[in-house]
This record gives structure tokens, C-alpha cells and sequence, in this order.
């Protein structure tokens, strides 16, 4: 610690930070442009200028560090005329388009010129125009706009890895410019229109929808992944017209992935909103009251009934469901993406253990059979984050990935490599002997094969004897792909019985199968079973039909997720669910009490409840509880029978589920960079 004098005032601070983030820490606002905290310095724009004693003129504050006994001025007439002076080039050549620049309301250039600049200019020059440039769908450009701040350049090359944006030219003829003038093709792009401190990135798909002041603002959660990525939802009536990044640091800072901002359009389209009955090879509409006791009367006449849960499934909806299949005496639970080998005795079997944060503290990491950069982007952005700054080494064991960061290629014969690892015979073994809090992460598609709990023994025995578990660290992980699959296991909607039978039940078993939105299973095979879809979209299975209910879409309900490293968070209602849609567990109400059978819930409050009293970890919002490392960890020597087979489980980053699906923005996107 140092002590600085600010203003006139003496304060404490870390000796190891620059004078731009003393005083925020401080609370005293320096401006700045170029200056982002995520970001390395640059000293590009000037704007954070503040009078050092004993210093010839003002000084950058971005990129001097703080020493003992610093006298510092933020307020000085030196610094205020070196403010209007920095602010007056800035705008020689910008264009007076603010009426029409959609960053007009939540411009920084707007704010500070108001508050820093002079009220007439000395220049009466002609003002420079630049060519708008192509950026891809996403993103629409003005680049007469740009101030040459860099900070889009500076985040794909620092954040996102890609390094797709570049200068060229000098002075005022430099230009921001991709290569070649194709598409940025990171899947985290979207977060330079956040970045940029004027309008020259602003989103292509909200161009020219909404002014800010119009907006109203819902602070959320994301589900089109198992990260669980703090959003913001902004609506104008009952419509979305954008999404943005909420900061949380303990899970995606301050970024949003590109699926994650821009597919909302697909909450437009394909949707479902009223009841539907099959009719032959057609469906007829039919009303709610009707949809429940064709419902009730299917149920009814069913041998055996199987409920499946979709990706995008919330726990209430997987609570209240297995709340009646326990009453009504028979039925099958389970979820869509089969999770054969995590059993559920243990939250830290099937988990993220280390944290999403905790991927800063790790000096190496194994991935094992997983694409963290189309499953979960904003975990892989920690994770290039901790290679380029803490020096983290990764190797992968699987196919060969195109991932943004250095790594060493171990092969892809997944089990006899984790069995010569295992053994001590592989040149690997030495790396992870040197490691000092290593970790791994196991791809959730590992997990399909009924045998393929012996997998989950081995890579653990690895975990154990390699140092991955200790009793202050656990670098054991399963990363997930889809939002409900965590809390699927802690409310126990899994099934358990392939750890019981030689044979797990199949959906051709069941003569009746109800599905929450699961469109990504095969239903080949159940030709003559009856199929209830409860849903949001008309995808996939929706075809196979025989009965359709309309339920909202995360945006339009509060549910209840658990992110992959198995923290509790709700999504809030932004919007109006559409036409006839009704919440899930409202569907299972008013079915038992057509059937009647009494439900151990009659409202969200008590269905809530009931949940708490079912797993503690759902009494507590947002709060992540660190798992017990050793509680599991007595079994015998794992015993591979035969070879599993791996598949990724992810071939298309942009559409991975019915909301993507039916988005217009990720259609192209896929189009561009496929």
C-alpha cells in the first residue's frame, strides 16, 4: 500500500495500480475513452489526463502507476483546459449525426462532451469521411464515427483470441478495418458494439428499432448454455428488442456470448400459442380446457409413462412433474441429453467444482472430450484468460479443437490414454506430477453411454491420484451444455435405474411420453406411442405430436436454473407469455386436479418450497455452496468392458436448441461462418 494525495485529500491504496484506477477505487470519476479495466492500456484518446506535481505537463492516468506520497490533481484549471483540448480534436472530424446514431441517449462521447468540452470549436475545416465496413450480421459500422480508441481491436485479441480487427493507415487517416473485408467470426463479437464509446459498432439487428429512453429494463439470466450469463433484457411493450451483458465477475464478468445477445428474435418465431389436437396429418385447434382433458384421458388409458425434460426446462417444471408421477403411481422420468454416468449421490460428481472464477486460480488444465468454446464460450474466455495471464498450460485428449489459446494434443483414443495416465505410462504423467492445482474438464457428451459411469471411476481415480482433488481445491469438472441439466440431477429427474438394471428403459418402452420442450431426442422408434408436447416452439418433435400445450419461453416466466458450476439463479419475467401459453407446473395443477390427485404444491410458492425441502441448495438464490471434495471417493479400480464412443455433442455453435433454432440472426450467422 502507498498513500497518494487526490484533490487535496490523502488516501490508502495498492502500490501496484495506476493512477486511473486509484481514484475509482477512491470514488473520484476520471474520464476516458480508450481506458477499459478488462482491457490492456493503450493511451490511446488522452482524455484521462490528470496534473502530477512536480510532473512538466498532464499526464495519461491510464498507464502511470501510483508511487508513495504522489500529489495528484483531477480537478486543476491545467486539467480542465487539457480536457476541452483533447475533447475539441476529438470532434473536429466527427459527424453532427447524433439524431440518428442509435447510440444517441448511451453515448459516452454525448456525456462527456456535455460535461468536459468547450461550447464553440476553433476549426471550420471540412470534416473527413471514412467507408463503413463489413463486420458480418451482427455488427453495423460508421466508422466516420470511430475515435480510434482500439478497444474493439484490443478485445479480440485480448478477450476473444481471434485477432480479426486491425488498424491501418496513420494519423487521421487510420482506420479500424477487418482483414480482407470478411466477418468476424468469434462467437463472442457481439461484445465490441458494448466496448465501443461512440456509434461507430452498434448492433445490425436493433438498428434503428428503439432509442434507450424508450426501453424498460429486466436484470435476468441466460439459458442458452449451462453458464448462467447475468443479462439484461430490454422490452418495448410486450417485445424484446435487445439483450445485454449484466456484470457478475464470479461467472461472466462483463461479456455475453453472440448466441446469448442476439438470438432473441427467435422468441418471435415458429411460437406456439394456442392448443393444438392432431387431426390425421394435420392439427386442429382446440381450446385449454379441452387440450387437459384429452391430456387426463390419454394419461388415463397408459400402461407406462415416460416425462422427459428439454434443455431449456426449469426445476420447477421437472419438480412438479415428478411431484406427480408419484402421485398418479407410475411413470419414468429423465432428460434429453442422457446422463448415464453422473450419478447424483454427490453434487460434486457431476459439477464444475473449480468454479467458473476458479479457472483463474488453476496452473493446468486437461480437456477431456469437450469444445468449451461452442459449449460454453464464457468459460472459455476464462480460460484463455488465465493462458495469457497466469501462464496456464492446457492439453486436450479428443478431437482436435479450434480453440483461441495454445494447447498440447494428447491423442484421441480417450480411454486408452486416461488408462496409460491412470497407469503413470504416459509422457503426460509428469506435467501433471509438476501441477500444482490442476484441473480437469469432462465434456457432458461423455456421459450418453449406459456404461459410461466406469468412465466417470477412471477419470476421477486420475483426479485423486494426480492431485486434482485435494482438501482445499478441486479440479474435478463436468461442463454442461444446457441449462437444465444441473438442476435436472439435483432434483433427481435423472433417472437412476441404469445403475440397477443390465438394460436402461428406452422411449419405445413407454406407450405414453410427455416432453418438456425435449426436441433433440429421437422419436423414430415410438411410432405408436402417444406423444404430449409441452412447449415454446414448434420444433423438432413438435411434429410427431398428438397433443400440444403451449407454455411461455424463459423470458416470459421466472424459473428456476442451476449454471453447470451449481449455483441456484431465476430468470425474470420480462414480457407477456403468448395467446393461450401457460407455466408448466400450472399444466400438472390443473391435470391432477382433473384426475383427481392432490399435488403436494397448489401455487409457485409452495411448489417453491416443496423444492427447498427437497435439495437445501434451492433455499438460497444465487449463492454457490463449495462441494464436499472426499465424500465419494471410496470405489474399486475402474474397469473399462468396451471402447465408448465420443460424439460432439455441439456441430453448430449458433443453432443448439428451439429458440436458436427459430432465430433469423443465427441462421445467418451460421450462414457466414460455416
Amino acid at each position: 500500500m502507498v498513500k497518494i494525495i487526490v484533490d487535496g485529500r490523502e488516501h490508502s491504496v495498492d502500490d501496484s495500480i495506476t493512477i486511473i484506477q486509484a481514484c475509482d477505487s477512491i470514488g473520484i470519476q476520471i474520464p476516458r475513452f480508450c481506458y477499459h479495466e478488462k482491457l490492456e492500456i493503450a493511451g490511446n484518446c488522452r482524455m484521462c489526463l490528470v496534473e502530477v506535481e512536480k510532473s512538466p505537463k498532464p499526464v495519461a492516468s491510464c498507464s502511470i502507476n501510483v508511487t508513495e506520497g504522489m500529489v495528484i490533481k483531477t480537478e486543476s484549471e491545467v486539467v480542465k483546459r487539457a480536457r476541452e483540448g483533447v475533447m475539441e480534436f476529438l470532434l473536429i472530424n466527427h459527424p453532427l449525426d447524433c439524431p440518428i446514431c442509435d447510440q444517441g441517449g448511451e453515448c459516452d462521447l454525448q456525456d462527456q462532451a456535455v460535461k468536459y468540452g468547450k461550447c464553440k470549436s476553433n476549426y471550420n475545416e471540412d470534416k473527413r469521411a471514412v467507408e463503413d465496413k463489413y463486420m458480418g450480421p451482427l455488427i453495423l459500422t460508421h466508422m466516420t464515427r470511430c475515435i480510434h480508441c482500439t478497444r474493439c481491436v484490443r478485445f479480440l485479441e485480448d478477450i476473444a483470441g481471434t485477432n480479426e480487427l486491425g488498424a491501418i493507415g496513420r494519423g487521421e487517416h487510420m482506420e479500424i478495418t477487418t482483414y480482407v473485408e470478411k466477418s468476424i467470426k468469434s462467437e463472442m463479437s457481439g461484445n465490441i458494439i458494448d466496448l465501443c464509446p461512440v456509434g461507430a459498432l452498434t448492433s445490425k439487428p436493433y438498428a434503428f428499432t428503439a432509442r434507450s429512453w424508450e426501453l424498460r429494463h429486466t436484470y435476468s439470466i441466460d439459458v442458452m448454455d449451462a453458464v448462467g450469463s447475468h443479462i439484461r433484457i430490454d422490452t418495448r411493450g410486450n417485445e424484446i428488442m435487445r439483450i445485454l451483458p449484466q456484470a457478475f465477475e464470479q461467472i461472466n464478468e462483463e461479456w455475453i456470448s453472440d448466441k446469448t445477445r442476439f438470438a432473441y428474435d427467435g422468441l418471435k418465431y415458429q411460437r406456439l400459442d394456442t392448443p393444438m389436437l392432431r387431426d390425421g396429418e394435420k392439427f386442429s385447434k382446440i381450446d385449454y380446457v379441452n387440450a387437459i382433458e384429452k391430456f387426463a384421458e390419454i394419461l388415463g388409458g397408459s400402461e407406462s409413462i415416460a416425462m422427459i425434460a428439454g434443455k431449456l426446462t426449469d426445476v420447477e417444471t421437472m419438480f412438479a412433474a415428478k411431484n406427480f408421477l408419484k402421485k398418479f403411481g407410475k411413470g419414468y422420468t429423465d432428460y434429453e441429453i442422457k446422463m448415464h454416468g453422473l450419478q447424483s449421490e454427490f453434487r460434486s460428481n457431476y459439477l464444475f467444482n473449480t468454479t467458473i472464477a476458479g479457472v483463474e486460480d488453476a496452473d493446468h488444465c486437461l480437456l477431456i472430450n469437450t469444445n468449451p468454446r461452442h459449449e460454453a464460450a464464457i468459460i472459455n474466455a476464462r480460460i484463455r484468460k488465465s493462458v495469457v495471464h497466469n501462464n496456464l498450460s492446457v492439453a486436450v485428449i479428443g478431437s482436435e479443437l479450434n480453440l483461441n489459446y495454445q494447447y498440447e494434443k494428447l491423442g484421441k483414443d480417450t480411454i486408452e490414454i486416461l488408462i496409460q495416465i491412470l497407469e503413470g505410462k504416459h509422457h503426460y504423467c509428469k506435467a501433471l506430477q509438476n501441477a500444482k492445482k490442476p484441473m480437469m474438464i469432462l465434456g457432458s457428451a461423455m456421459f450418453s453411454d449406459t456404461e459410461s459411469d466406469e468412465l466417470h471411476k477412471l477419470c476421477k481415480a486420475i483426479a485423486i491420484k494426480y492431485g486434482f482433488i485435494t482438501d482445499h481445491w478441486n479440479g474435478f469438472n463436468i461442463l454442461h451444455n444446457s441449462a437444465g441439466a444441473a438442476g435436472a440431477l439435483d432434483i433427481g429427474f435423472v433417472n437412476s435405474s441404469v445403475k440397477k438394471h443390465k438394460k436402461a428403459p428406452t422411449l419405445k418402452d413407454f406407450d405414453t411420453i410427455v416432453l418438456f420442450g425435449a426436441d433433440d431426442i429421437d422419436l423414430s422408434e415410438v411410432a405408436e406411442s402417444k406423444i404430449i408436447y409441452i412447449g415454446h416452439h414448434g420444433d423438432r418433435s413438435v411434429y410427431r405430436a398428438d397433443v400440444i400445450i403451449p407454455s411461455p419461453a424463459y423470458t416470459e416466466k421466472s424459473g428456476t436454473y442451476v449454471n453447470t458450476e451449481g449455483r441456484v439463479q431465476r430468470t425474470l419475467q420480462s414480457v407477456k407469455p403468448l395467446g393461450s401459453a401457460r407455466n408448466e407446473y400450472q399444466i400438472i395443477l390443473d391435470l391432477a386436479s382433473l384426475m383427481g390427485l392432490q399435488l403436494d404444491f397448489s401455487d409457485l410458492l409452495t411448489l417453491r418450497s416443496g423444492m427447498s425441502k427437497a435439495n437445501k441448495i434451492f433455499s438460497e438464490e444465487n449463492l454457490l455452496k463449495l462441494n464436499d471434495n472426499k465424500a465419494d471417493l471410496d470405489f474399486e479400480t475402474p474397469e473399462i468392458k468396451h471402447k465408448l464412443k465420443f460424439l460432439n455433442p455441439i456441430d453448430n455453435f449458433y443453432l443448439t436448441d428451439s429458440i436458436s433454432r427459430s432465430s433469423k440472426i443465427m441462421a445467418e450467422c451460421y450462414k457466414v461462418n460455416s
